[in-house]
């Protein structure tokens, strides 16, 4: 199925009712990995972070890590969970070449935290959003394709394995049955995604950076006609990594699935990848039921089993969770619901905050950030924190611009420079020449310049129609490349013509 033979997003509506279903892994920052002593620490030479443990070796033992037990405590409690006063680990069984037990520990039938929920708003809607479970297990090594046209395994000469990874603790966070969002689906997936990414850095229990592979999102879909209660069969697009992306994602499978089903096709139950660079998925493998796992209890390891006085005291220490923290820092801010929203599916509220922090007042922070920068995020296809600016640096141009030195068209010029790797503002304004002219004598001239060469537009203004100043300022602003003071010339013009403002 290629992207030209999609139905249309309002044709796939008009016929089917989407049902998505949301698998989110969390990467945990703890400093050893789930069942071992291993560093999770990033960038080491492959395979130097490993032992018998997360190896596999023959008689090597577990040993539960105490930081990633309480971390999910946390997530569960902060997602309204009911938190198991006793579960157990078990063994999914499958193999894989970077799996080097042949089964992940996780949990299968008593995970540690359940029955819970999350709020999201969209569109000044509020869809709730209900867990179905969230438990632990560890994550697999790292396998890379060499030699191959698509970094897959499909082509390539060989294959390198690095169990560095192997074993570093994971929380899956899982949904039940998402329906109701209708034409919404793509916007409530992501505002989900969002929300629990925010709520995850606020525990301070991962970074949560989809870009690091940190968090990534499973995406299941599927499809039924209006007014059918049984769901279609779904698809799973595999660890989409950015949120700008499971929009995406659930938007194609919904075009997908529409247009398989309205040529009289059937759907396979499969894995799916998700392109970045389209927007479009393709197929995996065949998906597994969860009997093809085998699960059974994991003998090596006793069952967990947190005492309500420490699952109390982790509630009593949660810390301020994301929607009250936002509505904060609406009303710090002055802004309307929609437009904190727009914030925070942006995923601009730390680097405003940021901003503000290194001395920007808050209007201008989110001025820059949500205008000229998230412009460019868009146009780049990347997250707002990707680009290659930072919080001090765009505190930096609204202190340029707020002494005078800058204008908004030499900041955005300026921004556009620390963009393009040119150094920080104050080089990038000294290497471009940016600054605003602010010499009493070269605005004169220029003034005086304007006003002889629109001598028509002067007599107006002499004769009481001020408004026609903005012409005068205009051809001052461009011989000077747009570097006056704009207000200042405005002012000069009408002190020269001897007309009040």
């Amino acid at each position: 199925m290629t992207v030209t033979e999609l139905v249309s997003y309002e044709d796939a509506l008009a016929a089917y009712d989407p049902v998505m279903g949301l698998e989110v892994h969390v990467e945990l920052g703890t400093k050893t990995k789930m069942f071992c002593g291993c560093s999770t620490a990033l960038g080491a030479e492959p395979n130097t972070q490993t032992c018998p443990t997360c190896l596999g070796l023959p008689g090597s033992l577990p040993v539960v890590n105490a930081t990633g037990v309480e971390s999910a405590i946390k997530i569960g409690l902060a997602l309204n969970c009911e938190i198991a006063e006793w579960c157990r680990f078990a063994r999914k069984n499958y193999f894989y070449p970077d799996m080097p037990k042949n089964f992940q520990t996780s949990q299968y039938d008593e995970p540690i935290a359940y029955n819970g929920y999350l709020d999201v708003d969209v569109d000044g809607e509020v869809f709730r959003v209900e867990i179905e479970r969230a438990h632990m297990e560890e994550d697999t090594g790292k396998s890379t394709h060499v030699g191959g046209a698509t970094g897959r395994i499909h082509g390539a000469q060989h294959s390198l394995l690095d169990y560095n990874r192997a074993g570093i603790p994971l929380i899956e966070i899982v949904t039940k049955p998402i329906v109701g969002a209708g034409e919404k689906a793509p916007e409530v997936a992501k505002a989900y995604v969002t929300e629990l990414r925010e709520l995850i850095k606020s525990l301070g229990v991962s970074e949560a950076r989809m870009e690091m592979g940190q968090m990534r999102c499973d995406v299941n879909l599927s499809l039924r006609p209006h007014g059918v209660e049984k769901f279609g069969t779904r698809s799973e697009t595999k660890n989409v990594n950015s949120l700008r992306s499971v929009e995406r994602a659930v938007r194609f499978e919904v075009q997908r699935h529409a247009a398989v089903l309205g040529d009289g096709g059937t759907i396979i139950q499969e894995t799916r990848h998700f392109h970045e660079e389209d927007g479009s998925t393709t197929s995996g493998r065949v998906k597994e039921e969860a009997e093809d796992y085998r699960y059974f209890p994991e003998p090596d390891l006793v069952p967990v089993a947190p005492t309500r006085a420490w699952v109390e005291e982790l509630r009593g220490g949660l810390p301020e969770l994301p929607r009250v923290y936002r509505n904060r820092l609406r009303e710090e801010w002055g802004l309307s619901r929609h437009e904190m929203q727009s914030v925070l599916n942006a995923g601009a509220i730390d680097l405003i905050t940021a901003t503000i922090d290194e001395g920007a007042p808050a209007d201008q922070a989110r001025k820059w950030w949500m205008g000229e920068l998230a412009r460019r995020a868009n146009e780049d296809g990347v997250e707002l924190a990707a680009l290659p600016i930072t919080p001090a640096q765009v505190a930096r141009v609204c202190a340029l611009v707020k002494e005078g030195s800058l204008n908004d068209k030499l900041a955005r010029q300026t921004i556009e420079g620390v963009l393009a790797g040119e150094g920080g503002p104050d080089e990038v304004v000294t290497k471009r020449g940016l600054k605003v002219v602010s010499d009493e004598g070269a605005l004169g001239t220029a003034v005086d310049e304007a006003i002889a060469a629109n001598a028509a537009i002067a007599d107006k203004i002499r004769g009481g129609k001020v408004a026609a100043a903005g012409a005068l300022v205009g051809a001052v602003m461009k011989a000077t490349r747009g570097q006056a003071d704009a207000a200042r010339v405005r002012e000069l013009i009408l002190e020269k013509l001897g007309v009040e403002g």
